[in-house]
C-alpha cells in the first residue's frame, strides 16, 4: 500500500473526529471564540511535533515564493475554520459537512488549473455523482424548525467549501519544497491572529471564563483531533497528487454522518442515505485514474 494512501486516510479518520468533537463542545460558545481555542491548540500540537521531528531547521531556507503560498494557505485556513464552525453551530452536521466536504470539486477543477493534474471521463462522473449526491443531502424538512429559524448555515457552508479548496492548492504549490510539519506549524501561526482578530471585533472574547469543562474538554480534543489531520493530510499531499489525495481525506463524511447518528442523534431520510451513497461514490472515483 502506498504510504500517501495510508496517510490520507488517517487525515480522513482525525477529520471526522474533529467535526464531532467540535459540534459537542461549541454548544452555547461563539463559533468564533470555538475556532481561536481550537486553533491555539493546534498550534501547541504542530509545534510538539515539529521539535519531535527536528524539521525546525528548515525554517531559514523556506523562499519567498513558499512563504506567499504559506500564508495564502493559513488565510484560506483562517476563512474555511471560521465560516465551517458558524454553520455547523447554525445547521447540523449531516446538512453543512455535505457542503464543506463538497470542496473536493472545486479542488478537482483548481487542480487541473492550475497544477496540471489531468481530469479524464471517470473523474468527470465522480465529480457529477458527488454534486447529485450533496444536493440529495440537503433535503431539509419543513418540520425542521432548526431550518426554518435560518438558512444562514448553508452560506457559510458554501464559504467554507470554497476556502478547503484554495487550502489544498496552495498547500500543494508550497508544501512542496518543506517539511510537513514545519508547513503545518506556521501556517497554523496564520491562522491564529486571524481567529482572535475575529473574536475581538465581535467583543466575545471576555465569554471564555463562561465556557464550562465540557465544552473546554471537547474543544481542545477538537483541535488534538485537527492537528493530527493537517499533519497526516501534507505528508500525504507530499508524495501523492492533489486529486487523489483530497478525495479520501473527503471520505471523513463517512465516518462524520455515523458519529452524527450515534452521537448526536441526528437522522436520516432515505433520500438523503442516497445521497450519502452518490457521494461516496463520487469521490472515490478519481482513484481508479492511479
Amino acid at each position: 500500500m502506498e504510504i500517501w494512501l495510508i496517510y490520507a486516510v488517517l487525515a480522513a479518520v482525525f477529520a471526522a473526529l474533529t467535526t464531532i468533537l467540535a459540534k459537542i463542545g461549541i454548544g452555547s460558545v461563539d463559533s468564533h471564540l470555538a475556532t481561536a481555542i481550537r486553533t491555539g491548540v493546534v498550534v501547541a500540537f504542530a509545534w510538539l511535533m515539529v521539535l519531535i521531528t527536528g524539521s525546525g531547521g528548515g525554517f531559514a531556507y523556506i523562499s519567498g515564493t513558499t512563504w506567499v503560498f504559506l500564508i495564502l494557505s493559513g488565510l484560506a485556513t483562517g476563512g474555511s475554520w471560521l465560516c465551517f464552525f458558524h454553520a455547523l453551530k447554525l445547521g447540523d452536521v449531516n446538512k453543512v459537512v455535505p457542503i464543506d466536504k463538497s470542496s473536493t470539486i472545486l479542488t478537482m477543477l483548481l487542480a487541473f488549473i492550475f497544477l496540471g493534474e489531468p481530469v479524464g471521463v471517470v473523474m468527470g462522473i465522480g465529480m457529477v455523482l458527488m454534486g447529485i449526491g450533496t444536493w440529495l443531502m440537503l433535503e431539509i424538512k419543513k418540520d425542521n424548525q432548526k431550518a426554518e429559524k435560518g438558512r444562514g448555515w448553508l452560506f457559510f457552508a458554501v464559504l467554507s467549501a470554497v476556502f478547503a479548496a484554495l487550502v489544498a492548492i496552495f498547500g500543494k504549490i508550497g508544501v512542496a519544497d518543506m517539511d510537513a510539519n514545519l508547513w503545518t506549524a506556521l501556517r497554523t501561526m496564520v491562522v491564529l491572529p486571524l481567529a482572535w482578530l475575529m473574536v475581538f471585533k465581535a467583543g466575545n472574547q471576555k465569554a471564555a471564563k463562561a465556557i464550562d469543562g465540557k465544552s473546554w474538554l471537547f474543544l481542545i480534543l477538537s483541535g488534538v483531533a485537527t492537528g493530527a489531520s493537517w499533519l497526516f493530510f501534507y505528508h500525504a499531499l507530499k508524495t501523492g497528487s492533489a486529486s487523489h489525495v483530497v478525495p479520501i481525506d473527503k471520505l471523513s463524511i463517512l465516518l462524520t454522518m455515523a458519529f452524527a447518528r450515534i452521537f448526536l442523534g441526528e437522522r436520516f431520510t432515505r433520500k438523503s442515505l442516497l445521497g450519502l451513497a452518490l457521494l461516496t461514490v463520487g469521490t472515490l472515483m478519481p482513484l481508479f485514474f492511479y
